[in-house]
């Protein structure tokens, strides 16, 4: 079972902490990962992009210019492909890029992210987060204190932390139900509290259980 040293905000050690193995001890499926974040990716993109095809093109009501004589290709509309101005033939159209993904697929690929974190050494537990009020400098202090840079804090919901670390250059928070892949290999350095780490333990486990 894996096991960490447990951290307060000020990063003096106050005890350890054991880890599911199921959760943060699995072996790392890179192809799984890079899969799931390629579909998180792509159900990003609006898919908003559209030109107009010949039939929503204004104008055309007129032929150009006459049949024969001008030494050019015949021509019956300016709306046409051929013509400037006319429509496009196969251009973009409004579209959905989602990709439809597994859930024990990106149950997966989350674990596989967070053994990779604990595996690398870039995986912290604390055992709070808290602030009086919102305030920067306080998470400043915190993100100084571990020596962090690109952090990626996944806590339980609290709107002064949320509102504190939320200008730090380098720093991204998540509500604990909010973890994804993508951020997690985004970020080099992964912060999680007590309470989060319980949270997705039992998140998973359960889940993996219920298959």
């Amino acid at each position: 079972m894996p096991s960490l040293e447990l951290y307060n905000q000020k990063k003096e050690k106050v005890g350890n902490i054991n880890l599911s193995e199921s959760v943060f001890g699995a072996e790392v499926n890179h192809a799984l990962v890079h899969q799931v974040i390629k579909a998180q990716l792509a159900e990003r993109r609006q898919g908003t992009a559209k030109t107009k095809v010949k039939s929503e093109v204004r104008g055309g009501g007129k032929k150009p210019f006459k049949q024969k004589g001008t030494g050019n290709a015949r021509q019956g509309s300016t709306r046409s492909p051929l013509m400037v101005g006319g429509g496009q033939n196969f251009g973009p159209q409004p579209r959905s890029y989602a990709e439809r993904t597994p859930k024990e697929m990106v149950r997966g690929a989350l674990r596989s992210a967070l053994s990779d974190r604990l595996k690398a050494g870039h995986l912290i537990v604390v055992d709070k987060i808290s602030f009086a009020k919102p305030e920067t400098k306080a998470a400043l202090k915190v993100k100084e204190a571990f020596g962090l840079d690109k952090v990626l804090v996944v806590a339980s919901a609290d709107q002064n932390v949320e509102l504190s670390m939320r200008n730090l250059k380098g720093v991204r928070m998540l509500r604990t139900e909010g973890i994804n892949v993508y951020d997690i290999v985004k970020h080099d350095w992964l912060l999680l509290t007590q309470d989060a780490v319980k949270t997705i333990e039992a998140r998973l486990t359960r889940e993996e259980k219920g298959r």
